[in-house]
């Protein structure tokens, strides 16, 4: 079992940088590959990072590339998503995600975070 709390989420304006958090507990946190997704009103949930488990191999949504960056520390059983250069369409409640595998096309997770808002004004 994984239980992931997310936290660093606010109000940022554009341009801005904000830096989310994922603290995981359980002593498997290390074996699973952990990401990040988010939800804007009236959408869909979407992929916006992953990580492998080892932390040499990430993922990242079209739309973000080159603006947020994914890594972990295993050794504090956490998930960081560092985000750059915000725009007003980053706006979403974001979700830390865990599973065996995560990939650019994952839409479903094992274990999911209960969420932190992001909201970025012009």
């Amino acid at each position: 079992q994984v239980q992931l709390v997310e936290s660093g989420g606010g109000l940022v304006q554009a341009g801005g940088s904000l830096r989310l958090s994922c603290a995981a507990s359980g002593r498997t946190f290390s074996t699973y590959a952990m990401g990040w997704f988010r939800q804007a009103p009236g959408l869909e949930r979407e992929f916006v990072a992953a990580i492998r488990w080892s932390g040499g191999i990430t993922y990242y949504a079209d739309s973000v590339k080159g603006r947020f960056t994914i890594s972990r520390d295993n050794g504090k059983n956490t998930v960081y998503l560092q985000m750059n250069s915000l725009k007003p369409e980053d706006t979403a409640v974001y979700y830390c995600a865990a599973d065996s595998s995560l990939t650019r096309d994952s839409v479903k997770a094992d274990y999911w975070g209960q969420g932190t808002q992001v909201t970025v004004t012009s």
